[in-house]
């Protein structure tokens, strides 16, 4: 009889305290992907523990940012905020089986004991909670208890060597003499970390952990919770943290991290997935842009390195350039018009939607976001240059000892000839001019273009004469030879 194999199941499960960091968005990717390649599950959960700190807003933020990134979740969202008293109930049955006791403690009391243990021993730097409540009789605690003292409740830490066997890092193994028998319940009755999430990954049948490895050290806690209660702990992967181009973890001062700040930013979704699945592991063309089904058939955690990749915004804004690309221009401007610039309060509204759209199809090659094109269309589309800039010092250098107003004077006389302004019959124009008066067809190429754009770079300048149209062109070539006048004067 054939075995059948279990079904994977696995979590993404943010804390809705702050925004949803793009690192995290990798471990929801590879989760995804994981389950993905296996026919598997996908529960969203979101652990909101901490009352004080977590907001629905945030919550909201996680949900709309994984359904932007297209990362489908099968079962959830679930919120822990909803299963306080299931975590409450599992606490007082590992006290009832002396698994656990009260601690009566301050929080200032804890923090002055630790104060004066520096004082006596400057190498201790880390401070374990020295076990003061375990020694209380039970006669103690009832009197505690009866004076309505508040107090925490505490996993006792059994003696030994914990183990685990990780996908990524290998074997890992701490000395329980290292662990602090730490907080499962709060005194307002609220759970801590580590008792929601092995008591949510049990219930939920969890059979695979993929984080990040700064919860290596938590790993080895929450087995010990499952030993206690008797349950079967998932098998686990722990990615290795994104760093900086600094190598110093990835954070606000390296540029974006909120994933929504990156769609905000002009960033395309399938460019945000293919980039973070390149970090810690390569799919088959790190040049390429993938989709999920893609991603996932070529995914595996035994490819992971266990080395914490670095953030190259460089790379991602190449990505993204490339995913604009392959977007149809109308794609692109629907995308713009949901984001506002060209609705009915945007300067661009009045221009007819087909000018827009050739205009989107004539300079996306050259734009790496969505932002890109904005600065571009107060250019082409409002016609409002500023020939004062940087980019005219290049221009003068390009053109050094040219006469930039002579050589687009004599070009636009000849312009004006022209009856079809396609790019092909432009071209030959300026071809014409420059052949006829001895130049170098360049000499006419980069003044026209910076006549055009302002810009020393653009799209072919015969493409973009036949965006503008005759009148608009011969309109901004104008304009810019009557600005050098001004400079001659």
């Amino acid at each position: 009889m054939q075995k059948e194999v279990a079904t994977k199941v696995v979590r993404f499960a943010p804390s809705p305290t702050g925004h949803l960091h793009i690192g995290s968005v990798r471990t929801a990717l590879f989760n995804y992907l994981f389950v993905k390649s296996q026919d598997g599950k996908f529960i969203l959960r979101i652990e909101d523990t901490d009352i004080s700190r977590s907001s629905k807003s945030m919550s909201e933020e996680i949900i709309n940012g994984l359904q932007w990134l297209e990362i489908k979740w099968d079962l959830g969202p679930f919120y822990q905020s909803d299963r306080f008293e299931r975590y409450k109930e599992t606490s007082f049955k590992l006290l009832d089986q002396g698994k656990a006791y009260r601690c009566f403690c301050t929080p200032q009391e804890i923090e002055e004991r630790r104060k004066n243990l520096g004082k006596k021993n400057k190498a201790e730097q880390i401070f374990k909670y020295d076990r003061q409540c375990l020694h209380l009789t039970q006669d103690e605690i009832k009197e505690k208890l009866k004076q309505n003292i508040p107090f925490v409740i505490r996993f006792r830490i059994p003696e030994g060597i914990t183990y685990f066997k990780d996908r990524i890092h290998k074997e890992m193994k701490t000395n329980n003499s290292e662990l602090e028998d730490f907080v499962i319940l709060k005194s307002d009755n609220s759970p801590t970390y580590h008792l929601s999430v092995v008591k949510d990954d049990s219930d939920m049948e969890i059979t695979d952990v993929i984080r990040g490895d700064d919860h290596i050290s938590n790993t080895f806690k929450q087995l010990l919770l499952f030993e206690a209660l008797g349950l079967k702990p998932p098998k686990y992967a722990h990615l290795p943290l994104i760093l900086g181009p600094d190598k110093k973890k990835l954070g606000k001062r390296h540029g974006e991290t909120s994933v929504l700040e990156f769609k905000k930013n002009g960033y395309l979704p399938e460019a945000i997935i293919t980039y973070l699945s390149q970090l810690s592991w390569i799919p088959a063309d790190s040049k390429k842009i993938f989709s999920m089904e893609e991603l996932a058939n070529q995914f595996s955690l035994t490819k992971l390195s266990k080395n914490s990749p670095l953030f190259d915004y460089d790379k991602l804004r190449f990505l993204n350039g490339q995913a604009i690309q392959q977007r149809n221009s109308k794609e692109l401007y629907n995308l713009m018009t949901e984001d506002g610039v060209f609705n009915s309060n945007s300067r661009f509204f009045a221009i007819e939607r087909e000018k827009k759209i050739a205009l989107i199809e004539l300079i996306k090659p050259r734009m790496k976001t969505l932002t890109d094109f904005k600065k571009k269309f107060a250019i082409y589309l409002n016609g409002k240059l500023n020939y004062d800039n940087s980019d005219f010092q290049k221009l003068k250098k390009i053109c050094i000892k040219k006469n930039l107003k002579k050589y687009l004077k004599l070009f636009l006389v000849e312009l004006k000839t022209v009856e079809s302004f396609e790019s092909a019959a432009v071209e030959e124009c300026l071809r014409d001019c420059a052949k006829r008066n001895s130049l170098k067809v360049a000499d006419l190429i980069h003044p026209a273009r910076f006549a055009l754009t302002s810009e020393t770079v653009s799209p072919s300048i015969f493409d973009v004469f036949a965006f503008f149209g005759k009148e608009e062109s011969l309109k901004r070539i104008t304009f810019f030879i009557d600005y050098l006048g001004k400079l001659d004067a």
